[in-house]
C-alpha cells in the first residue's frame, strides 16, 4: 500500500458513500484509477465492508456503558452476549476481567435489568458512558502526510 492507498482509505472512512468522481477530485486522480484501487483494496481485504452509522439517541438508546465481565463459564456467557440486543461490541480481554462489552439501552433503568441478566455469569463492572470525545478514529490518519489530514478534515465538513 502507497500513499495515494492511504488517502483514499481515509475519505472512504470518513464517507463510505462517496462517489468515485468526488474521491478522484479529492486525492487529484482519474476516477478509473479510484475504482481500481478501490477494488484492489476490496479484494484484499483491506476494506472489509462499508455499513450506515446510526444515531443510538434517534433510535431512542440513551444509555451508553462499557462493562468490565468476570466469569468462569466463557462459553455461556459468550451465547448471551450475542443473542442480548444491548451488547453492540464484545471483546475477550486479558487480566483480570474475561470480557469488555459496550452497552447500549433506552435508559438507566434497562441498564440495571442487562446488568442484572449478567448476574448469572459473574461479576461485572460497568463503566456509563457521561460525553463522547470521539469514536472511530481513523485508522490511516498516521500513515498519510500532514499536509493531507486538513484537507481530508476540510472535505468531510463540506
Amino acid at each position: 500500500m502507497d500513499q495515494i492507498d492511504y488517502r483514499i482509505l481515509s475519505a472512504l472512512q470518513e464517507n463510505a458513500r462517496m462517489p468515485f468522481s468526488e474521491l478522484s477530485r479529492t486525492i487529484s486522480m482519474s476516477q478509473p484509477a479510484v475504482a481500481e484501487r478501490v477494488r484492489k483494496l476490496e479484494e484484499q481485504g483491506v476494506i472489509s465492508g462499508y455499513r450506515a452509522e446510526l444515531s443510538p439517541s434517534k433510535l431512542g438508546k440513551l444509555t451508553s456503558a462499557f462493562v468490565l465481565m468476570k466469569t468462569n463459564n466463557c462459553k455461556d456467557f459468550l451465547a448471551f452476549g450475542e443473542k442480548s440486543p444491548e451488547v453492540v461490541d464484545l471483546y475477550r480481554i486479558s487480566g483480570e476481567y474475561n470480557y469488555l462489552m459496550k452497552v447500549v439501552t433506552e435508559s438507566k433503568e434497562s441498564f440495571a435489568s442487562f446488568l442484572d441478566a449478567c448476574n448469572a455469569f459473574g461479576f461485572s463492572l460497568p463503566l456509563i458512558v457521561l460525553t463522547t470525545a470521539f469514536e472511530d478514529k481513523s485508522l490511516v490518519a498516521d500513515r498519510m502526510p500532514e499536509a493531507d489530514i486538513p484537507q481530508l478534515a476540510a472535505h468531510r465538513l463540506s
